[in-house]
């Protein structure tokens, strides 16, 4: 009996250590394991081709996706992954593009809203081909700055500091090539596979500042202006002969409210890209834009605007003074005041398409 009672407890420290080493064993092994995923996670390398993998296949080919509300075809993956490891476009980008995309095809507007990508088009079109970029000019909305920062993405200049105002609108000085000095094979190539993108704001409040620009403040220093032009829309559209004023905001609503202001636009020549509508610039519905911006959320635009061109590591837009760009109702009211509503419907009927494009809300107050 006591020799069966030591071999049981043998049997039993037997059994005790070998569940000891077992366990050991399990301990050593999941040492290993971790320290094996810790090191793989922490491989840059490995992190990023499972990210590149997770932008590959979560962004669907938009050539490819049924029906038409659906990603525009310059938003396709370029080979550049999105900064900030996004995988798709802020939605409210997406639905400005879709929105030009939607209100093209309305006949009803067809006057309005096409225009042919003629040689005045294409002069507004600048271009950046060391880092595949066009920027239309569409003046009034803060287009000073963006000229500046592809100056700079050009080599002209170091920085946008250092740029000196008399040279920003120079274009023999400024290194800034417009999309018109191009062969038209090499114009085509670009239009295909640059970003592309421009900047809108609201339309009267644009014409608002077009005015007070050239005819009241002329800041630059442009005589023309006031001894030329504007006696020009004075002796065609001021009601009382007898007004001796220089022009008044009534004269230059009801010269651009005219269905027959072409006569006098061929007379002003280039100088009417101040006011003339968007789809006139940049021809939205025959140019597909990467991205629209505008100077009411600029704010926000800018940045994003250098990110998807992919330029945001080697300049930065200019800083916005407050409250610059924010929408001021009171000044519309204020400078339409006492202007027939007739006129002013005649205005708003030629500039409905710039209204409907890019989601403006049509003046009710005014009309």
């Amino acid at each position: 009996a006591g020799r069966i009672t030591e071999w049981l407890t043998f049997d039993n420290m037997h059994h005790q250590w070998l569940l000891l080493a077992a366990c050991f064993w399990v301990i050593f092994m999941f040492m290993v394991a971790s320290k094996f995923i810790t090191l793989t996670f922490k491989d840059p390398d490995a992190y990023s081709a499972k990210q590149e993998f997770l932008f590959l296949t979560a962004v669907p080919d938009a050539g490819k996706l049924p029906g038409e509300k659906h990603f525009p075809e310059e938003l396709k993956p370029t080979g550049k992954v999105p900064s900030d490891n996004r995988l798709v476009q802020p939605l409210v980008y997406v639905e400005r593009l879709e929105l030009i995309r939607n209100v093209c095809r309305d006949e009803a507007l067809k006057n309005l809203l096409h225009t042919a990508v003629s040689k005045f088009v294409l002069d507004r079109i600048f271009v950046c081909d060391k880092h595949k970029i066009l920027f239309c000019q569409t003046p009034k909305v803060g287009n000073t700055q963006w000229k500046k920062v592809l100056i700079v993405l050009n080599g002209a200049f170091p920085s946008i500091e250092e740029i000196p105002e008399n040279v920003v609108h120079d274009h023999e000085k400024n290194g800034l090539p417009r999309l018109s000095s191009f062969s038209d094979a090499e114009i085509q190539k670009r239009l295909k596979t640059y970003f592309k993108f421009f900047i809108v704001r609201d339309p009267f409040e644009r014409l608002i500042s077009a005015f007070k620009d050239k005819f009241v403040h002329n800041p630059r220093f442009e005589p023309w202006y006031r001894h030329e032009i504007a006696p020009g829309i004075i002796r065609k559209y001021r009601k009382n002969r007898t007004e001796t004023r220089g022009i008044q905001f009534e004269d230059f609503v009801r010269y651009l409210g005219d269905p027959n202001h072409r006569w006098l636009d061929l007379q002003f020549g280039d100088h009417i890209i101040h006011w003339v509508t968007y789809v006139e610039l940049c021809a939205p519905c025959e140019i597909k834009y990467s991205v629209i911006g505008h100077h009411e959320t600029l704010e926000d635009d800018a940045p994003y605007i250098l990110k998807e061109a992919g330029i945001d590591h080697l300049v930065s837009y200019p800083t916005i003074p407050p409250g610059i760009t924010v929408y001021n109702k009171t000044k519309v009211e204020r400078y339409f005041l006492g202007i027939s509503k007739r006129d002013i419907r005649r205005l708003y009927a030629r500039f409905e398409g710039d209204f409907k494009l890019f989601g403006y809300q049509k003046p009710d107050f005014l009309l």
